[in-house]
């Protein structure tokens, strides 16, 4: 094989080329090619982050969902006791409220036997009067003879 102008001339703009790409073309291409690594790591980087605070979200919500429960379990409580204590006032009232009505009941049955008692001595008074007339087989003046029926009846 000879060489000739044709190779040198060739070998003149191969070279000529690759310092025209050196130049020009490789920069802007390992500049892109730099970005692309860099955004990729950011991502990967990220997705890492995310990750991790997907994790940390993951344990705040089990932790927060835990407060929660015992919170619940606190406002349960606190209201079955509360439920206790109105159920006791309750029943504290309504005994209270019961010995009023019964103590009123025997006020009320106290007074109606007082005034039975009443009815019965002044009807007791008459019948006294009417058996005393007929044994006696005459009158006698219930008015005047009022203080001697009243001490038999506070006998009786």
């Amino acid at each position: 094989m000879s060489i000739n102008l044709t190779l040198i001339g060739q070998s003149i703009a191969f070279f000529f080329f690759v310092w025209f790409c050196m130049k020009f073309v490789w920069p802007p291409l390992m500049k892109t090619l730099d970005e692309r690594k860099k955004n990729i790591a950011d991502g990967i980087a990220a997705g890492e982050k995310g990750r991790h605070e997907l994790e940390l979200a993951e344990k705040r919500a089990v932790e927060v969902i835990r407060e929660a429960k015992e919170k619940a379990s606190e406002i349960v409580q606190h209201a079955e006791r509360r439920a206790a204590e109105i159920a006791d006032e309750a029943k504290g009232h309504a005994k209270e409220e019961a010995e009023r009505i019964l103590s009123a009941a025997r006020a009320d049955a106290e007074q109606e036997i007082n005034h039975a008692r009443e009815a019965l001595r002044a009807q007791l008074g008459s019948l006294v009067v009417a058996g005393a007339s007929r044994i006696l087989e005459k009158e006698i003046d219930a008015k005047a003879h009022a203080a001697i029926v009243d001490n038999v009846v506070k006998e009786l």
